[in-house]
């Protein structure tokens, strides 16, 4: 199968909820965009980070997702709608699972190259958007935890693109491997 991008997906910061009399601000609840999309160094267009503390940022630039997490997660939490996007994911994939996608892998989107950099480790907004804190323990534990690119060349993206991987070296960890290391 050659893997590919079923959906991309933005968001900018709204309320999630709060904590202790605070507002949580959060960009979580990704939703899927029509048509091309412009990658830039830091994100896609359309799409912010609450707080770059912990997200965005030149290595945490774009999150990926893959598909093949979806069935995993409707039957842990069936109750809940899971629309492309609803782990925060920029790009729900197909064809990219943590378990071949290696750290510092070179994949071309469209006319952009990225750097797969590190897993995805979940924080507390995310136990807030799914109402259970199990989520970011059965994400680390299930090493379902998507991945992080850097762009390495800016360029424009459109859901149904292919996905090229252009340089891998079999001695580096995968995604799977990496999240189940920081997790122990």
């Amino acid at each position: 199968m050659t893997p590919k991008v079923l959906s991309i997906n933005v968001a900018t910061p709204h309320v999630l909820g709060s904590v202790r009399g605070r507002k949580v601000l959060s960009s979580i609840d990704k939703r899927p965009v029509n048509g091309p999309v412009k990658v830039t160094k830091l994100n896609l267009t359309g799409d912010k980070q609450a707080d770059l503390t912990v997200h965005g940022g030149e290595y945490k630039a774009v999150y990926v997702y893959p598909s093949e997490n979806y069935p995993f997660w409707k039957s842990k939490i069936p109750d809940n709608d899971l629309p492309w996007g609803s782990f925060g994911e920029n790009l729900t994939t197909e064809g990219l699972p943590e378990d071949s996608t290696r750290i510092g892998d070179h994949l071309i989107i469209g006319s952009a190259e990225f750097e797969v950099t590190q897993p995805r480790m979940p924080c507390y907004k995310f136990a807030m958007k799914f109402g259970t804190n199990d989520v970011a323990k059965w994400m680390l534990e299930s090493q379902r935890t998507g991945f992080y690119l850097r762009v390495i060349r800016e360029g424009i993206i459109e859901a149904g693109d292919t996905v090229t991987v252009i340089k891998s070296d079999h001695r580096n960890l995968t995604v799977a491997e990496t999240a189940l290391s920081d997790s122990e």
